[in-house]
C-alpha cells in the first residue's frame, strides 16, 4: 500500500492534481475557492484503490475490527508534523446504522489516533438524520443529503470547543460533503480550526457551482442542556 503522491496538491483539501492549472496563486482548487469545503485542511494516506481499498472494505463491511489499528497508523502517517490538535473526534454514525453494523468504524480509528498521538478524544458532533448512503448518490446530491445531518451533542458546552483545533477522523472521503457538513457544525460551535484525517480518498470531479446564501449557512446547533 503506497501513500498518495502527485505533482501538485490543493493547499486546503490536499486534492492531487497532475498540473497546477486547477489551482490559483494561493494553491486553492475551484471547490475551495467556491467555499464548498467546511474544513481548513485535509490529509489522507492513500488513494482508495487496490490493497488499501480492499482492507477498508473488509474492515468496514466485513467487520474485522482488528484492522482499526493498522489503518489508524496509516492515516496518522499522513498528518502534518508541524500541526497541533486539542482534541480528536470521529465523523458520527447514525445510531441505527451503528446498530446494524455493530460498531463505529471512524470512532475506532479515532481511538487509535488518541492512543498513539496523545490527542484526547471527544465525541462532539451527533448525527440526527439517517441519510441515504453517500456512495449511491451523485456529487450534486451529496451536499443537500447531509446539510442538516449533524448537531453538537448535548452536554458539550460551547467553552469546550471555543478556539479549539479539532482533528476530524473518518475512514475515507470522496467529495468531502459529509466531512464539510460536520466541520461546519464544529465551526459554528466555536472551533477555531477543523482538520480532516482519513485513511483513503477518492478524487472525483466536484461540482463547484456556488451555493446561495441559505445553503452556505452552518447547520443548526442543539440547545445546550440546562
Amino acid at each position: 500500500m503506497e501513500p498518495l503522491s502527485a505533482e501538485f496538491f490543493g493547499v486546503t483539501c490536499r486534492t492531487p492534481f497532475p498540473n497546477h492549472y486547477p489551482l490559483d496563486e494561493h494553491g486553492r482548487c475551484a471547490a475551495c475557492r467556491a467555499a464548498l469545503r467546511g474544513f481548513d485542511a485535509a490529509y489522507g494516506f492513500g488513494a482508495n484503490e487496490g490493497a488499501l481499498r480492499e482492507r477498508i472494505y473488509i474492515y468496514k463491511y466485513g467487520k474485522v475490527r482488528t484492522l482499526a489499528r493498522p489503518l489508524g497508523e496509516l492515516s496518522a502517517r499522513a498528518l502534518a508534523r508541524d500541526e497541533r490538535y486539542d482534541l480528536v473526534t470521529p465523523v458520527p454514525l447514525h445510531c441505527r446504522r451503528r446498530w446494524e453494523r455493530g460498531f463505529h468504524q471512524a470512532e475506532l480509528l479515532a481511538r487509535d489516533i488518541e492512543k498513539h498521538a496523545g490527542i484526547p478524544l471527544r465525541r462532539v458532533p451527533r448525527r440526527v438524520c439517517s441519510t441515504a448512503s453517500q456512495p449511491g448518490l451523485s456529487n450534486t446530491a451529496r451536499r443537500p443529503n447531509v446539510q442538516s445531518a449533524f448537531v453538537r451533542r448535548l452536554g458539550i458546552r460551547g467553552a469546550a470547543l471555543r478556539r479549539r483545533r479539532i482533528l476530524l477522523v473518518d475512514d475515507g472521503v470522496t467529495t468531502g460533503s459529509t466531512a464539510a457538513a460536520c466541520a461546519r457544525t464544529l465551526k459554528s460551535a466555536g472551533a477555531a480550526r477543523v482538520t480532516l484525517l482519513t485513511v483513503a480518498r477518492v478524487d472525483r470531479p466536484v461540482d463547484f457551482t456556488p451555493w446561495n446564501a441559505a445553503n452556505r449557512q452552518s447547520v443548526s446547533i442543539e440547545r445546550e442542556a440546562k
